[in-house]
């Protein structure tokens, strides 16, 4: 008795003096204290001035500053962030480490040529392998598992768009070994759910755990000699110099890492609107549980619905489920409030269930959330302005965790003025437009969330392909 309340009242200690283990289920299992580093007003003055600063500690400033200082040890690099690192997307994302790109490989083609558009994509396709290199060879925390994706068709449109999708992939000359059509005995040998009539597998994803990878990453830059100043919130970045709440950090090169948090920066309400995605985690299942589901090799997985929703079997056996749904706020408001939204969990948890039923006894442990970061385009872009000095990278719709990476070793190719195939890929220096001013932005937002729900509603109903949803993804370029 007195053990368990000693136990208890620890417990409740911890989380009053550190709130980020209640971020997620990631944070929580992280493994890390997730103390805070130190502020920027700590910093001397002649710790004020560096060759780049990095603006956010997620996996887009992290893996800049990896790549910077393992190509020039000598260059002085700090990041700045306004929390610790790891506490934004970085940190609670789904753990897919994909070949993603959020614009798709025809409108690319459409605009840059099919060359530049099948680069892309198979840059992304390398990124996923240098990822897993890095944890590797570095003795990074991930629970990396390369065990591909697996996307049902669950009704005849989606099973069409299944066949759409192959069919885009071979014009531009992508085979078995890029992706695989299934026919339904084939999907549900890798994942057993309700109502299976195929579906599409690739090998070009692992599942991750996405905070030990933010952490150890974190650490292992600071190994390097990169100093990071967290509980350090960045006010405006200008060309040679971040404003933060402690003064100024100056430096030659400043780099935009702050994906849906950019609209707090000055300026910059209307470069990406943040868009929130939420998630659940079960308890862990059992053997025979697992078994019935399938996922041997921790397939991360989702299905062709128009809303998005996604999951993976993490390393200690639970399902982490997620999807869009939450809405989006109006001004591009964040706050911790909005990562709960019990409405949203109830729909996750029944979707879950209605998708595989086993689960419809396990506990549901976890639930999170946060936002993500969206371009008017729905394009991903890296880039500097060499006049300026101002660099940036971000708008990847959630599909970051691997296309961070890329951006860190182009933001690095591009900093230290080396061309490369990196800096031809067509997503450098793409500017995409404003969002509209609201509250254009905020009706365009939630009435696209709300066609591709009711998209989804009419196919079930009626079996036919939703114009609606079509029409949505032309106007998005997707």
């Amino acid at each position: 008795m007195l053990a368990a309340a000693a136990t208890a009242i620890a417990t409740r200690t911890e989380s009053v003096i550190n709130p980020y283990h209640q971020l997620s289920f990631w944070h929580e299992t992280a493994g890390d204290d997730f103390l805070p580093r130190s502020s920027l007003d700590s910093a001397v003055k002649a710790d004020r001035s560096v060759d780049v600063a990095i603006v956010g500690a997620g996996y887009t400033g992290l893996w800049t500053a990896y790549y910077l200082k393992q190509a020039d040890p000598s260059l002085r690099v700090a990041i700045v962030e306004a929390e610790v690192s790891g506490f934004g997307a970085s940190g609670r994302n789904g753990g897919w480490c994909s070949a993603l790109f959020p614009s798709s490989i025809t409108g690319l083609a459409g605009e840059h040529g099919p060359e530049a558009a099948v680069g892309q994509y198979r840059a992304m396709q390398a990124t996923v392998a240098e990822v897993g290199r890095v944890i590797d060879d570095d003795g990074l925390t991930a629970d990396w598992r390369a065990g591909g994706t697996i996307t049902l068709a669950r009704s005849e449109p989606q099973l069409d768009r299944a066949q759409e999708e192959l069919d885009e992939a071979r014009r531009f000359g992508f085979g078995e070994n890029d992706l695989q059509l299934l026919d339904g005995a084939q999907a549900a040998s890798r994942l057993n759910a309700t109502s299976v009539l195929g579906g599409v597998y690739t090998p070009h994803c692992a599942a991750i755990h996405p905070a030990k990878l933010a952490r150890s990453l974190a650490t292992r830059v600071e190994a390097l000699g990169v100093v990071l100043y967290e509980h350090t919130r960045a006010l405006s970045i200008r060309p040679g110099r971040v404003e933060t709440e402690f003064g100024d950090l100056r430096a030659d090169y400043v780099v935009r890492a702050t994906e849906g948090f950019t609209p707090r920066l000055k300026g910059h309400k209307r470069a990406i609107v943040p868009v929130y995605s939420l998630m659940i985690a079960t308890e862990p299942l059992s053997p025979s549980s697992w078994d019935e589901i399938g996922l041997g090799q921790r397939e991360t997985f989702t299905d062709l619905r128009h809303l998005i929703i996604y999951g993976q079997r993490t390393a200690d056996d639970r399902l982490v489920f997620g999807g869009r749904g939450a809405p989006y706020h109006f001004g591009s408001a964040i706050a911790p409030s909005y990562d709960q939204v019990p409405k949203v969990f109830d729909t996750l948890r029944e979707t879950l269930h209605e998708l595989l039923p086993v689960t419809s006894s396990a506990r549901i442990t976890h639930r999170w959330g946060g936002p993500l970061g969206i371009a008017r385009d729905w394009h991903a872009s890296v880039g500097l302005d060499r006049a300026t000095g101002l660099a940036w990278a971000g708008g990847y719709v959630g599909d970051g965790v691997s296309t961070t990476n890329l951006a860190g070793r182009t933001l690095a190719d591009l900093i230290l003025r080396r061309d490369s195939e990196l800096t031809e890929l067509p997503w450098v220096n793409h500017v995409s437009p404003l969002w509209e001013p609201e509250p254009l932005r905020w009706v365009g937002a939630n009435a696209g969330l709300q066609a591709m729900t009711w998209a989804d509603t009419a196919e079930r109903r009626n079996g036919r392909p939703s114009r609606v949803a079509k029409a949505v993804n032309r106007l998005i370029g997707r």
